[in-house]
């Protein structure tokens, strides 16, 4: 419990000192952008000069906005032997006029005490002190003494019964029971030592986390991304750091957590996002689970290759085409040899069609009785049908929507390019059909991978400033990719990914528990055999979940037994809280009962977040029952968590915490889902505080007292 400290009025003095550093800071910031003004006759060298300052000092002015956020977090104070001194640390450096540190960034190597010292391993630390904060405003000081000091002060350091110490458990019990904004936070001034080791770790290799509910595996993930930002500043900020999301309602979740963090350079996706010109499709919903289990699978690599090859195609009888008074042709086995010899000198599909053209212009010239040559041949009958039909058997230009527009709208184009690849099952579920035009087709999530195989067979279009143009295809990769939600990525996703990896440099995370996709993985090896291998994988776990009360964890833990035998729960910092309730409603009032009890959670919580979770064919139900009842909600696929009541699908809830869940009809949960119990442990597990199950249906055996 966080009590009144007698070094609070000084400790306040130092912080206030600290904002008004800060704030210079940003008035020296300013002052800098009268240093290099260009008028119009400024030089291209003087407006090159001017635009890289003026970029550095938004950046800077950025780093320098903390809006709410605390500044000042904490403080250790070393030993004599150590030198004795203090240390202030904070969410970024601020040093006083003469240069000197009022406040250390949390990533700094001295700042590594403060989270990685414990009773065992005090890292030159006598003293440990935790700050709670509003703002600028100090309210509560909490110390952490360590070696003689503990016992002449009275100093006690918190231990769980596995030996492990919770660093600042008072303050960090706080910051838990602060009510969710629809918004992740930082947890800079509660990291843990297990999230301080993650954070640290060193950045080559894939670094793999595993962490139950409510362990911040998302936001230690983030905190990572920073820290090696700050760390490795070059390389990184010129080969950039991507984080890659399951869907756009956790990227809006997590959004404001770098920049809290002085880090706004940092790239967040969906992996649509990665595409080439991603702007130019239309990307919406999933394909049926079995379509689905398809395209995920290594073996479309081949079969997509096979579809580019049958774009590949020799002429089928001669072509004649008039030029003047005689007659040029090109022979079915003349464009055998053209084609063939495309394929073994261009690795991409479109970087052949230069050659394919040159050479159908060369061979028609040779046929002429008269003597000319490839390019007058060319200008005059570039445009001629007979040649523009022939080039398009022969060696069409495809962009990766064309290519699969063409083949999952034919049955016959499947079987050609899957063979025996894929069974006839398999290849029915990939047909579906042809719309009007390309320009008219909406993809799925599970077309995305395939789309950008595509694109890596294919390459870029040529340039079509002059015909047969070269073509510009540069792939954007990373320095270094930090992957959320990773036990649910096919293995052509996870491809996907490894292409944009500069180093194989990768942070990946998630729950082999909350496998809920089609391509459920049953264990984090079937993950790591498709990333890099350039270095030996590393692996980590999050054993202590901070989110969840400890009656949630229980009765999440038996439904967890079911989902994942062989994974042990995460333990409950919070050992107390309100027990589940359970709710039955009538029979066709489930709507009704859903919404009746979101209010009463609303009250309960207010003003912190309510989600009402329902399996998919509840939504609409539910919806129209918030609807008949005249209260304010929003559709977490249209809103976000922005309205204090959010109807969230339950293929849409991971990742996401609230501070009350209302799960509906956990029975249907359980048998709609394709991973139904991993499905039922996700919804189980999102509240800090509350949790009701609505019920019509009897409730499922795993759930009974």
């Amino acid at each position: 419990m966080l009590v009144s400290h007698p070094d609070l009025p000084s400790e306040q003095a130092h912080i206030d000192r600290a904002y008004l550093s800060l704030e210079r800071s940003r008035v020296d910031a300013t002052r800098l952008r009268s240093m290099v003004e260009v008028g119009k006759g400024g030089t291209e060298q003087a407006r090159w000069e001017r635009d890289m300052i003026e970029g550095s000092i938004a950046l800077r002015l950025a780093s320098l906005q903390l809006g709410d956020a605390s500044l000042v977090f904490g403080r250790i104070d070393r030993t004599q032997a150590a030198g004795g001194d203090s240390f202030y640390i904070g969410r970024l450096a601020v040093s006083d006029e003469e240069r000197e540190p009022l406040v250390v960034d949390w990533r700094a190597p001295v700042a590594e005490p403060f989270y990685r010292a414990t009773g065992r391993e005090a890292m030159d630390l006598v003293r440990r002190r935790h700050f709670a904060t509003r703002g600028r405003q100090l309210l509560a000081i909490e110390d952490e003494l360590f070696g003689e000091s503990a016992g002449v002060l009275g100093g006690v350091l918190s231990i769980t019964d596995e030996g492990r110490e919770i660093r600042g458990q008072s303050t960090l019990i706080a910051a838990l029971e602060e009510v969710r904004t629809g918004r992740l936070g930082d947890i800079v001034a509660t990291i843990q030592g297990e999230q301080d080791e993650i954070i640290r770790a060193e950045l080559p290799g894939v670094l793999v986390v595993q962490g139950g509910p409510g362990t911040g595996k998302t936001v230690v993930a983030l905190h990572r991304a920073a820290y090696l930002l700050y760390t490795h500043r070059f390389p990184l900020e010129g080969q950039g750091v991507l984080v890659v999301g399951p869907n756009r309602l956790f990227l809006g979740y997590i959004e404001q957590v770098l920049p809290s963090l002085g880090e706004a350079g940092v790239e967040l996706a969906v992996l649509a996002d990665l595409l080439d010109h991603p702007g130019n499709l239309q990307i919406e919903g999933r394909d049926r689970p079995e379509t689905a289990r398809v395209k995920g699978d290594l073996r479309m690599v081949k079969v997509l290759a096979k579809a580019v090859h049958d774009r590949q195609r020799p002429l089928r009888h001669a072509m004649r085409v008039g030029y003047g008074l005689q007659t040029l042709t090109l022979t079915p086995g003349q464009s055998k040899v053209i084609v063939a010899d495309a394929k073994r000198r261009f690795q991409t599909h479109n970087a052949g069609r230069r050659h394919v053209v040159a050479s159908v212009f060369a061979t028609l010239a040779e046929s002429a009785r008269l003597p000319t040559d490839a390019q007058e041949v060319r200008d005059r009958l570039q445009h001629a049908p007979e040649v523009t039909e022939a080039l398009e058997r022969m060696w069409p230009v495809l962009s990766p929507a064309d290519l699969l527009h063409d083949l999952w709208g034919s049955a016959a184009l499947i079987h050609l390019a899957a063979g025996s690849r894929l069974s006839e099952q398999e290849k029915a579920s990939l047909v579906r059909e042809r719309s009007a035009s390309v320009g008219e087709v909406i993809w799925s999530v599970d077309d995305v991978p395939m789309l950008d195989e595509a694109h890596a067979l294919l390459g870029a279009k040529p340039l079509r400033r002059r015909p047969g143009g070269a073509a510009k295809d540069d792939l954007r990769t990373y320095g270094h990719i930090v992957v959320d939600e990773a036990q649910d990525l096919s293995p052509m996703q996870l491809r996907m990914l490894t292409r944009r990896s500069l180093s194989g440099s990768m942070t990946v995370v998630g729950d082999i528990a909350q496998s809920t996709g089609a391509w459920a993985h049953a264990d984090w090896e079937e993950v790591l055999g498709l990333l890099p291998q350039r270095r030996p994988t590393r692996r980590r776990e999050l054993t202590i979940g901070y989110r969840l009360p400890g009656p949630n964890m229980v009765l999440a833990a038996k439904v967890l037994a079911l989902a994942a035998p062989d994974l042990t729960p995460p333990s409950a910092v919070r050992e107390t809280g309100d027990e589940p309730r359970f709710v039955q409603a009538e029979p066709g009032r489930i709507g009704e009962v859903a919404v009746q009890q979101a209010l009463i959670e609303r009250a309960a919580v207010d003003p912190g977040s309510v989600a009402v979770i329902v399996p998919d064919s509840l939504l609409e139900v539910v919806a129209n029952a918030f609807d008949r009842a005249g209260v304010d909600f929003g559709r977490a696929a249209r809103n976000g968590l922005n309205v204090q009541i959010t109807l969230v699908p339950v293929s849409l809830v991971k990742g996401l915490e609230l501070d009350a869940t209302v799960v509906v009809e956990p029975a249907a949960i359980l048998t709609e889902e394709v991973q139904g119990a991993r499905s039922l442990y996700v919804a189980l597990t999102r509240a800090t505080k509350r949790l009701v199950l609505v019920h019509e249906d009897p409730l499922p055996e795993v759930l009974r007292p």
